[in-house]
């Protein structure tokens, strides 16, 4: 967690008493969990929470410990002791996150875990692929129709990239040059580097790298643009649609992305793992960049 904002060196590792899950909540015994780009704002500040114990991490791995009971109606969560799960945590501001030994999370946002997997690839899935597939749904881009989706070789955009062609949209994939055959790979019908793209050639950019005003040129007129940071859209130009997807914790959206994992459509990839005790080295190794694929801390 972080307590003073700065680098990697910022983040601290603190003893805490073991969080007890409230009504219609579970605790999680941490198995993995994935380091994101989002955590690296947060210990730099770019959220703020300036003099508060800000923990860190989203995407968790593990099995369910204890459950929490709604004391006025008896209700349980659904989940029992021993299962086997995946979670999204919206984990800005929150005092504890999944970078932890036990994590709590509500209910409602827990999955079943993959069967084709381990909890290593497993924890990187709730944060990027929710994030790619509500993006989706945000353009409401339909079957036939040309998407262009920037970043398409890092974690979002290679699950959008793959989710976009399962469903029949013609994708082209905007990425580095050493990266073409991963992203054909990944299901990108078509290929681009900076500068590739003609103006007005798609229907629909998902903007994974956060091009902004350049991404919204390549949309055509009437069209639509989404980006992955919140309140930093571009404005609307030429009747094109633009906004910016806010994940959110959705733990039976979280199940169909499991099942697709499971069945090969969608990939998990693990760059490195770190123990949860090197957190420091594993967020230097993030601010270096050229990863493809998650950190993976495991405690």
């Amino acid at each position: 967690m972080v307590t003073a904002f700065g680098g990697p060196e910022a983040v601290e590792i603190i003893d805490m008493d073991l969080p007890k899950p409230a009504a219609r909540q579970v605790r999680i015994k941490v198995a993995a969990a994935a380091l994101n780009p989002v955590d690296a704002e947060v210990r730099a500040g770019a959220f703020g929470g300036e003099g508060r114990r800000l923990g860190l991490g989203w995407d968790v791995a593990g099995t369910i410990d204890a459950v929490g009971t709604d004391a006025a109606d008896g209700a349980a969560t659904g989940w029992s002791v021993g299962d086997e799960v995946i979670a999204l945590l919206f984990a800005m501001g929150a005092s504890l996150g999944t970078h932890a030994d036990y994590v709590i999370v509500d209910a409602d946002a827990v999955a079943k875990a993959p069967t084709k997997v381990d909890a290593v690839h497993a924890a990187t899935l709730p944060l990027n692929a929710l994030t790619a597939a509500q993006a989706l749904d945000q353009l409401d881009i339909q079957k036939g129709q040309e998407l262009l989706v920037t970043g398409a070789a890092g974690a979002v955009g290679g699950y959008a990239v793959q989710l976009a062609a399962h469903r029949g949209i013609s994708v082209t994939a905007l990425a580095r040059e050493s990266d073409e055959e991963l992203v054909r790979s990944l299901g990108a019908a078509h290929f681009a580097s900076s500068g590739g793209v003609e103006a007005g050639s798609v229907d629909a950019v998902l903007d994974a790298a956060i091009l902004g005003e350049a991404a919204l040129e390549w949309v055509r007129d009437g069209g639509a643009y989404v980006g992955v940071i919140p309140q930093a859209a571009p404005a609307p130009v030429r009747g094109v649609r633009t906004g910016a997807v806010s994940v959110t914790p959705d733990g039976a959206r979280l199940a169909e992305l499991v099942a697709l994992l499971d069945e090969g459509v969608l990939t998990a990839r693990v760059a490195e793992t770190y123990a949860l005790g090197d957190v420091v080295k594993a967020h230097a190794r993030l601010a270096e960049g050229g990863l493809r694929g998650r950190i993976v801390l495991v405690p």
